[in-house]
């Protein structure tokens, strides 16, 4: 493992990347749905990277009230990057997937609890065997409130953990890249393929009062 993939890149060591964006050619490999920028009326936007995008990915879809997923790249510095670039470690971007849900049958809550729960948000620029800067934990928000509500849940989740910090990158959306087609719901077209989510064991806290 070079060290340069533990490292986030500068702008002047950032790969180019192209004006061209990569967009998906086919509808949602589970539920339908177009994969494109469309949020339908009532509904909410949060993004998260946990390690592999593919076993993250399978776990949101499977939520009721998650009306789409899909998996890119976010957090980076090179636009419209292309997967091999994103595993140089010279994008800066990590292993994301966007969840499209309602907020009246599913809660921002239940899906951050989703999120800690499934992965350690522990171990820096890693998860598990998987390392570089891609695999890092990230929650990118899209408001003031999504902020401040995952801002209290790592810490409930963090006084769980005890004495493991946290390495979680909280941060605002900015832009969300979209992988290439044989990434997007990896899992339902390959059943056997390889899913790195794991957690630590450590259930997160009910809300504070």
């Amino acid at each position: 493992m070079s060290s340069d993939k533990l490292n986030m890149p500068t702008a002047e060591t950032a790969l180019i990347g192209r004006a061209t964006p990569i967009l998906p050619t086919s509808a949602h490999a589970v539920n339908g749905t177009e994969l494109d920028d469309t949020i339908p009326a009532g509904h909410e936007v949060l993004t998260v990277g946990m390690g592999c995008f593919w076993g993250a990915e399978r776990l949101f879809w499977k939520q009721p009230g998650v009306y789409s997923t899909a998996v890119g790249y976010s957090g980076g510095l090179t636009p419209n990057p292309t997967y091999e670039e994103v595993c140089t470690g010279k994008t800066g971007h990590a292993e994301v997937v966007r969840i499209i849900f309602d907020p009246v049958v599913i809660s921002l809550d239940e899906l951050l609890t989703l999120f800690w729960e499934n992965h350690d948000p522990t171990q820096g620029m890693r998860q598990g065997n998987d390392m570089g800067t891609q695999y890092r934990s990230v929650v990118y928000t899209h408001s003031d409130e999504q902020t401040a509500a995952v801002t209290d849940s790592m810490a409930r989740y963090q006084a769980a953990l005890g004495s493991h910090p946290i390495t979680t990158e909280i941060a605002p959306a900015g832009n969300f890249y979209f992988a290439e087609d044989y990434h997007q719901q990896y899992l339902a077209k390959n059943p056997d393929g390889y899913c790195g989510l794991g957690g630590t064991g450590i259930c997160m806290p009910p809300q504070f009062k």
